[in-house]
């Protein structure tokens, strides 16, 4: 058993299962494509990846025909729905906190690449397993996000299911945080996704359930606080936070304060580290002057 720790001086900070995205409005739903910057299909070039499916977008006409030789009269109302509000059809119904509507049709409708790569630039050297039609069965093997204060990286772990704290993590692939130029949360149909940017202009779309932990510490630089730079309202705050947390193993809590004023604490659990759902933590949010944020105190960054 062999659980990824991070180097001397360097913060553990998330650890989340990832894959690369997939397709939600009818024409591309349940697909994906790797593609050049000449929207070419580029997977039979990524050197060591074994061979995947072949996609081929549905058109309107074909969606609708096969959705009404069914007798299904609500989806073809769905398809028609969907059309009109730009959703390119029908398909997963979308999520209560996601888009409807589209504001990127050319690479969410038309097409949807996962993987945007011009030759010898970053993308290309993500690895296979990300993506759910080629990696093994997800029930059994998972692909987790760890991010750091210096890297991000991607481990394969082996699921036993019954009993997932039996860690035997393979990274897979790393690269250090200054290649990510940008991360951009995408919101069509669910809040899953994530745009990765990286300097070279290469970027990836990945899906994560828990989107939040995954870019928490990714979206802004962090500001780390160390704990004897805090003034006493705020370290009584942290010290009443890890005394009635429920969790006896807590790591040192990590402070960061965000571009809101806020402060986060944030301290993982070890003990509950899950093959299948990654990490987990506790989490305290306060203002400067140490008290609890109220509910209606929160900001986006706070989450």
């Amino acid at each position: 058993m062999h659980i990824w720790q991070p180097g001397p001086g360097e913060i553990l900070l998330s650890r989340t299962p990832v894959t690369f995205a997939t397709g939600e409005a009818m024409p591309v739903s349940g697909m994906r494509w790797f593609r050049d910057t000449e929207r070419n299909d580029i997977q039979n070039e990524l050197p060591g990846w074994p061979e995947g499916p072949v996609y081929t977008p549905r058109s309107p006409g074909s969606s609708l025909a096969r959705n009404v030789g069914k007798g299904g009269a609500l989806a073809l109302v769905a398809v028609i729905m969907g059309v009109l509000t730009g959703g390119g059809g029908s398909g997963p119904s979308p999520s209560k906190s996601g888009k409807t509507t589209s504001e990127d049709r050319a690479d969410e409708i038309d097409d949807f690449p996962v993987m945007w790569a011009a030759p010898g630039t970053l993308a290309r050297t993500l690895p296979w397993q990300l993506d759910p039609a080629r990696s093994p069965d997800q029930e059994r093997y998972r692909t987790h996000a760890i991010v750091t204060d210096r890297r991000l990286l991607v481990v394969g772990v082996p699921v036993h299911k019954k009993n997932r704290a039996i860690i035997d993590d393979e990274v897979l692939w790393e690269t250090p945080r200054s290649d990510i130029s940008h991360v951009e949360p995408r919101n069509f149909r669910q809040e899953r996704d994530v745009k990765l940017r990286f300097t070279d202009g290469s970027w990836c779309r990945l899906e994560s359930h828990n989107r939040n932990k995954f870019i928490r510490y990714l979206v802004h630089t962090p500001h780390f606080i160390p704990l004897g730079s805090l003034t006493r309202e705020q370290r009584d705050a942290v010290d009443n936070f890890l005394a009635t947390t429920d969790a006896p193993d807590l790591s040192e809590p990590i402070v960061t304060r965000l571009p809101c004023g806020h402060y986060r604490v944030e301290a993982l659990v070890p003990s509950e580290l899950d093959a299948f759902f990654g990490s987990s933590s506790r989490k305290l949010s306060m203002n400067a002057d140490g008290s609890e944020l109220e509910y209606t105190d929160y900001h986006p960054e706070d989450f």
